[in-house]
């Protein structure tokens, strides 16, 4: 079985892969790809180190770290930063290497380790095979003056702090803002970006102890930011995820705005300022059918790809491509960012709001939400997806919803389990259409 999944290496920290030895051996890997693509000319290369708030992340920092000094590598060590600012900061330091030790929105139990490449972009698959292929190699270690140094770069988050209110011309003064930092890596520069920019913020879920991130608070969680916009009647709130690299919205009454809602907003916006390039925004396969229309009503082209936000990284910069995510909340910039960035979305919807005069529930009401269905069959082969009798269902019930609807069935990367989805007019029709293609896929043959 393949080591790095969609998005790294994770499981359960110190459990029986993601060990100290683990990430020790892996940092040696990359270090020694690294070094075997590319003549550096008699100089050590230079890799950026940073992590989200888990407490697991620091035997797991201190190992990493290890691995890349003792491979001959210098580290420049940035911290508890969200994953987006050691992207940038990779690029902005002009670092070899990034490495992200995160678990993302998972529970605080697990971690991750992921890397990235100069300018601060996902490594490809190919990279990612060769690091893995080289653990447990016989290699001669450098000794001497030759092994890597270690340094803390102590301005890593007011560093990305401050790019992140470079974004914005002008201020934000006069919009009162709830962010909820999940108790996670943006719990201090996340409120730091927007105080600089002149909004009146109010943090929550923003003194993490190690063991509290994600813990019924954030993205995936945000039923007391919904109390808390509304208690203090507060313009918006965000709501990020543990390595603050996705952002959920919620308007003025307390409503969510999902990825969908918030990139179909900033798409329309872009491209009334003639800042969209080709017109044309990128998005998954999950994103919802009413995104759709709302972008055919603006004129603007849809690309769609398959799950994960490195798939829709991968498609902007093929196409040269400037505004794309996912219905979770992942959204990339290319202008700004090279991933998904969760503070940089809320910059540029409260920018978009204080441009416009308008509310994020005005400004969100450019996208009807289509009633979606999603039921998970599992035990059933990942193949049946494309049956005889499962795609000849499908047919029929796509004929019946037409341009009102849609249907997606999508195997999982993990599981023997099928996932349907459709979009209907209605939740029951939605319900009706799902049950039914459920059934199919799981009677027996």
């Amino acid at each position: 079985m393949r080591l790095f999944g969609t998005d790294g290496v994770r499981g359960l920290a110190n459990g029986e892969i993601l060990t100290a030895s683990l990430a020790l051996d892996l940092a040696v890997s990359a270090a020694r790809t690294l070094l075997s693509h590319e003549d550096y000319h008699g100089r050590r290369p230079v890799a950026v180190v940073g992590r989200d708030t888990r407490v697991s992340g620091q035997f797991l920092e201190a190992a990493v770290m290890a691995g890349l000094a003792s491979a001959g590598v210098d580290v420049v060590q940035l911290g508890v930063i969200p994953t987006p600012g050691i992207a940038y900061l990779t690029d902005a330091l002009g670092a070899d290497l990034g490495v992200v030790i995160t678990a993302s929105h998972n529970p605080m139990p697990d971690n991750g380790i992921k890397f990235l490449q100069r300018g601060g972009i996902k490594l490809d698959d190919s990279l990612e095979d060769e690091i893995e292929s080289r653990l447990g190699e016989v290699w001669e270690r450098p000794t001497g003056a030759a092994v890597g140094r270690i340094r803390s770069h102590a301005t890593a988050v007011e560093d990305y702090a401050e790019h992140l209110a470079s974004t914005v011309e002008g201020s934000l003064s006069g919009l009162t803002v709830v962010l909820d930092c999940a108790q996670g890596a943006a719990s201090v520069s996340a409120p730091l970006a927007l105080t600089k920019l002149g909004a009146r913020v109010i943090p929550i879920n923003n003194t993490p102890s190690g063991t509290d991130i994600n813990e019924h608070c954030g993205a995936t969680h945000p039923e007391l930011l919904q109390r808390k916009v509304v208690e203090h009647g507060a313009d918006c709130g965000f709501a990020f995820d543990g390595d603050a690299d996705r952002c959920i919205g919620v308007d003025g009454e307390g409503n969510i705005i999902d990825g969908d809602a918030i990139i179909a907003l900033l798409a329309v916006g872009l491209s009334e300022e003639g800042r969209l390039p080709s017109d044309t925004v990128v998005v998954t396969v999950m994103s919802n059918l009413g995104f759709q229309h709302a972008m055919e009503a603006h004129h603007i082209k849809v690309r769609r790809t398959a799950v994960g936000d490195r798939y829709v990284a991968e498609e902007m910069r093929a196409g040269g491509f400037g505004l794309g995510g996912e219905q979770s909340g992942h959204l990339i910039m290319s202008e700004y960012a090279t991933t998904g960035d969760g503070t940089l979305t809320a910059v540029q919807v409260l920018a978009r709001m204080k441009k416009t005069g308008d509310s994020l529930l005005d400004l969100a009401a450019v996208m009807d939400r289509l009633p979606q269905v999603l039921i998970n069959v599992r035990d059933v082969p990942r193949s049946r997806a494309t049956d005889a009798d499962v795609s000849a269902a499908v047919a029929v019930e796509e004929a019946a919803l037409g341009s009102a609807g849609r249907v997606l069935l999508r195997p999982s990367g993990t599981e023997e389990m099928i996932r349907v989805m459709v979009e209907a007019s209605t939740q029951r029709r939605a319900t009706e259409v799902a049950e039914r293609l459920a059934a199919v896929v799981s009677a027996e043959r």
